[in-house]
């Protein structure tokens, strides 16, 4: 593994040949944006050049689409593809269309053996569910700003009869750790999951992840692998960092996800992907 700490700009062509094109994946909260979701501007400056430099720039996001639209609009992409709700949901961007977006996929699941053997586990904690039609459901008020919608408040058996693309389960009474002890203790089946850097798990149906859905869109775009470049932070980006053939932590990582990178660049407070992304414009 190396570590990224200063890179060069040369100058780029407002148009790439397809030979010449690259995919490059970017996670958003702890990547592209603080935590308080600020955005910086050598962040948004760095990811509007490489865009306009004709590369597939594409969100890959734990994020729900609502709560992504502005981070796209935000770095100019206005055509292309992006990966919302840790890969259960894909978009194909086009400024043409009425809203901006079309959904080209969403990869839902039965949430209800997960949420039964969670909530035996884990009696206290918060549940949400992204629904089939983008709705959120939630038990306890529970709202996030990765929700991009208000959620609506159920009762626990309603989540369970529910269709999910996406389960959320906090609790503020749990360390990671006790929630991956949980995870254990349970042996979560037919779903696949990560914890994130508060007690916090997100739940995808099984074999989603944001690495399933950009090897897709991968595909559809025929871009070579070795083409391929990915920058994030979370646990939720391990899959991505080891697809994609540069993978990029960033320098606040935990130890795992730097462990799955090829390298690491600074954090998210001194801007480390811009760094990345500027080395990208070549």
């Amino acid at each position: 593994m190396t570590t990224l700490t200063e890179t060069s700009v040369a100058g780029n062509d407002d148009q790439r040949e397809a030979d010449d094109k690259m995919m490059i994946a970017l996670d958003v909260d702890g990547t592209l944006v603080d935590h308080d979701g600020h955005m910086s501007v050598p962040v948004r400056e760095a990811a509007q050049a490489v865009v306009a430099a004709g590369h597939e720039v594409m969100i890959a996001t734990g994020r729900s689409l609502n709560a992504t639209l502005p981070i796209i609009e935000h770095i100019g992409i206005e055509n292309g593809y992006a990966v919302c709700s840790n890969g259960g949901v894909t978009l194909r961007l086009d400024a043409g269309l009425a809203d901006g977006y079309q959904v080209l996929h969403k990869a839902t699941f039965d949430p209800g053996p997960a949420l039964r053997a969670l909530r035996k586990r884990l009696p206290s904690a918060k549940y949400a569910l992204e629904d089939a039609d983008g709705n959120f459901l939630a038990t306890e008020r529970f709202q996030d700003a990765s929700f991009g919608v208000e959620a609506i408040g159920v009762d626990f058996q309603t989540m369970l009869e529910a269709t999910a693309v996406r389960v959320v389960v906090f609790s503020s009474e749990n360390t990671p750790e006790e929630f991956n002890s949980a995870i254990r203790h349970i042996g979560l089946s037919g779903v696949t999951y990560s914890v994130g850097w508060t007690a916090w798990l997100d739940i995808a149906a099984a074999g989603v992840s944001k690495a399933s859905a950009l090897e897709l869109l991968r595909g559809r775009l025929n871009i070579e692998a070795h083409r391929t470049v990915a920058i994030g932070d979370g646990r939720n980006d391990i899959e991505m960092l080891t697809w994609a053939r540069r993978g990029v932590a960033m320098g606040q990582a935990p130890a795992e996800v730097i462990a799955a990178a090829d390298e690491v660049t600074h954090s998210v407070f001194d801007d480390g992907a811009a760094h990345v992304l500027r080395s990208l414009l070549a």
